[in-house]
């Protein structure tokens, strides 16, 4: 099975499986989405810190999953911000669990400091993203209103199919390379065929009602999307060379880990939503 048919078939696996949760319940897609946010830190971690710092890391995972079903439950419930002390213990307990980090020999590790820096950096650049999916999951009655969310997956979805359909057409062979020191095979042409694509998508989503804001605050949104999919994509692409690493994990076939499949949302739904938020869309 070549590369493109195995890509496809997960691809679309993952994308029944996202839509379906997400239309289903909310508590179906808080466990899809804690799952997730377990995943992507455990493989943001092994990737930076390696297999060290195992504490550090079970703390992480628990800080993570934590931020988001606070998120969640606040949201539903409308239950203010009180529910958000409880991160103190296990955020404060990554920093301390370095002071006891030693190697193989016993030995305390000298870099137990920095490491604690990817701790915390796996919550506050993966988890919290996600959490913030929370604040337009729910209407101001605590309704679960899933269509704002899935409009986002969607647009990001359209801007990664476009771009990689047009930069295979046009930017493969005689195209303009985006960014060559981090994304070889990324390329101009793939990034407007992306932009057109993910407009379009944003267009159609409005015209159905599935996307029900103002057609122009939409179409921002859509570009909003685009770019700053476009970033997180290069940020993790930047993240995985400076460990040498190809993929973040081997979880989906033909697309790596989820850290890979998930990279464009961690920066463009929080923008996305501080758009909405800004403008009061929600």
């Amino acid at each position: 099975m070549n590369s493109t048919v195995k890509r496809s078939i997960s691809g679309t696996f993952f994308l029944i499986i996202m839509t379906g949760s997400l239309i289903l319940s909310p508590v179906v897609f808080s466990l899809l989405m804690m799952f997730a946010v377990l995943v992507m830190i455990n493989e943001y971690i092994t990737i930076s810190a390696g297999e060290s710092y195992e504490t550090g890391k079970i703390l992480a995972i628990i800080s993570g999953v934590s931020l988001y079903a606070i998120f969640a439950l606040t949201e539903a419930q409308k239950a203010g911000n009180s529910l958000f002390w409880f991160m103190v213990l296990p955020l404060s307990g990554v920093v301390i669990s370095t002071l006891f980090e030693r190697d193989k020999n016993g030995m305390l590790r000298g870099e137990g400091y920095a490491g604690s820096s990817f701790l915390i950096l796996s919550v506050a650049t993966i988890a919290l993203p996600f959490s913030l999916m929370n604040t337009i999951l729910f209407e101001s009655d605590g309704a679960y209103n899933p269509y704002y969310v899935l409009s986002l997956f969607i647009l990001l979805w359209c801007a990664d199919v476009g771009a990689y359909v047009f930069g295979m057409a046009f930017g493969q062979k005689n195209g303009h390379k985006l960014y060559p020191e981090i994304s070889p095979k990324k390329s101009w042409e793939g990034f407007f065929g992306g932009m057109f694509t993910t407009v379009i998508a944003g267009a159609v989503l409005n015209f159905t009602g599935l996307f029900s804001l103002p057609l122009i605050h939409v179409l921002a949104i859509s570009l909003i999307v685009f770019l700053f999919g476009v970033l997180g994509d290069l940020a993790e692409s930047l993240f995985k060379r400076n460990f040498g690493v190809k993929d973040s994990g081997n979880i989906m076939p033909g697309h790596g880990g989820l850290l890979d499949r998930f990279d464009g949302a961690l920066l463009a739904f929080p923008a996305a939503i501080a758009y909405i938020k800004l403008f009061a869309l929600i």
